[in-house]
């Protein structure tokens, strides 16, 4: 059975994170303790609230580190929400703030064209095939969110959400995958998804 360490940095859904991962078929270990999390198979960096709170958050527990050396290594990694916008360089939210850089790109406000925060269940548009979006595609997703990713390259969007001239809902950079919406408040599709992308990390582990 795949590991997935859920790292707490004070700054997620961690409970609902895990139990989503648990009936998606995981092994799930909820820890701030870098050392303990290098152990598993995969990271989730989870996150709700302010991408400079959270990056400093972050990166006081020792984490940007270890994900950085991970994803360097070519481990599996899966940020949701703001766990996936601290993996980019800057967000509009807290310019001075530097994020892991992990994935090309900023993340920007949401425009005034739109309500804002953008709250509610949407569907998925897939930007290009993927085994990430196999059973999700054209289906409902939970989104709470005020800023999204603005990708630096089109190849690594794997999934949009039409919500005004829309966003990247769906990211990948090499072993890097991030997700806008919330899988684990986004019932049987998000089940659907994380079951994908850990079936992915077990065939990553069983090439190796």
């Amino acid at each position: 059975m795949t590991t997935v360490a859920v790292l707490d940095y004070g700054a997620g859904n961690l409970r609902s994170a895990q139990r989503a991962l648990e009936r998606a078929g995981a092994d799930v270990v909820v820890t701030d303790d870098a050392a303990v999390a290098a152990t598993a198979d995969a990271l989730v960096v989870p996150g709700v609230g302010h991408f400079g709170q959270c990056v400093r958050q972050f990166r006081s527990a020792g984490f940007d580190q270890l994900v950085r050396r991970w994803a360097d290594d070519g481990g599996a990694v899966l940020g949701i929400c703001v766990g996936m916008q601290i993996l980019y360089r800057r967000s509009d939210e807290d310019p001075d703030e530097q994020g892991l850089g992990l994935i090309d790109g900023e993340v920007r406000r949401l425009p005034s064209s739109v309500t804002v925060p953008h709250m509610g269940w949407n569907t998925l548009t897939p930007a290009r095939e993927d085994p990430l979006l196999d059973g999700v595609v054209g289906r409902h997703v939970y989104f709470v969110h005020s800023y999204a990713a603005e990708p630096g390259a089109d190849a690594h969007i794997v999934a949009t959400c039409r919500y005004g001239p829309g966003f990247a809902a769906v990211v990948r950079s090499g072993s890097v995958v991030g997700t806008q919406f919330h899988p684990e408040k986004s019932g049987d599709v998000g089940a659907t998804l994380l079951a994908n992308w850990l079936r992915e990390v077990d065939g990553a582990r069983a090439a190796a």
